[in-house]
């Protein structure tokens, strides 16, 4: 999926939560959006703010015809109960989680009633229990997953077809991602079957990438591939 599609797409699923949360709502009230993020405001804005800009686009506008409560973790897991249970008490019309698991699962522990979005998940909804099946979900769970476990496989493949030539592949990935070590597991064993030698690159925080494109520099690999999680943006 194109990165600049996903606004859009998350867009697409809040204002449909958004419609089925207005039915029995009184026309002269204001939609009201939970946001529940990992990290802080500022790390936060490069997600936050297209999101913004493509509801102003649908004519939705912060502080005039919607209101946005925003709520940051700034990297503390265990503040989500407390924050998710914050939005649900300022009755928010939905809860949006924009990166990890976490946020959905603390959302879903205290209402079973707000539509809860989910952005970019990386690990199986399904798996995680937010969701009864990816054809019926069910429940008050909606949004994207990448299922980067499922396909990470698949991209390498597509990555192969794309340059048949190509043999060295570097890997970004964040050791904070809850699914990371699968990840990595899984993508061996297809690197394995596609003849590709695979090198793994940690990447933690935004600081990171610098020092790891300074050494692919040197090594030169012929292709580069970086799974979903929070210090890549996904």
């Amino acid at each position: 999926m194109k990165r600049a599609a996903v606004p859009s797409i998350l867009v697409a699923a809040v204002l449909l939560a958004l419609g089925v949360s207005a039915e029995a709502q009184q026309p002269t009230k204001i939609p009201r959006i939970g946001y529940l993020a990992p990290n802080d405001r500022t790390s936060d804005s490069a997600r936050s703010e297209p999101i913004r800009l493509a509801l102003r686009e649908l004519g939705y506008i912060e502080d005039q015809n919607i209101a946005i409560e925003y709520r940051y973790a700034e990297g503390k897991r265990d503040r989500f109960p407390e924050l998710a249970a914050e939005l649900v008490h300022l009755k928010v019309d939905i809860i949006v989680g924009p990166s990890g698991s976490a946020p959905i699962r603390a959302a879903k522990n205290v209402t079973k009633t707000i539509p809860i979005v989910m952005m970019s998940l990386a690990t199986d909804p399904v798996e995680a229990g937010f969701v009864e099946s990816l054809a019926r979900p069910g429940g008050n769970v909606t949004g994207l997953t990448t299922l980067s476990r499922e396909l990470g496989g698949k991209r390498l493949e597509l990555l192969k077809e794309a340059v048949p030539k190509i043999v060295r592949v570097a890997v970004l990935y964040d050791a904070t991602a809850p699914s990371t070590a699968q990840v990595k597991e899984d993508l061996l064993v297809a690197a394995r079957a596609l003849g590709l030698a695979v090198r793994f690159w940690e990447v933690r925080d935004a600081g990171g990438f610098e020092r790891v494109f300074a050494a692919l520099s040197k090594q030169r690999p012929e292709g580069l591939y970086v799974p979903p999680g929070p210090a890549n943006g996904c």
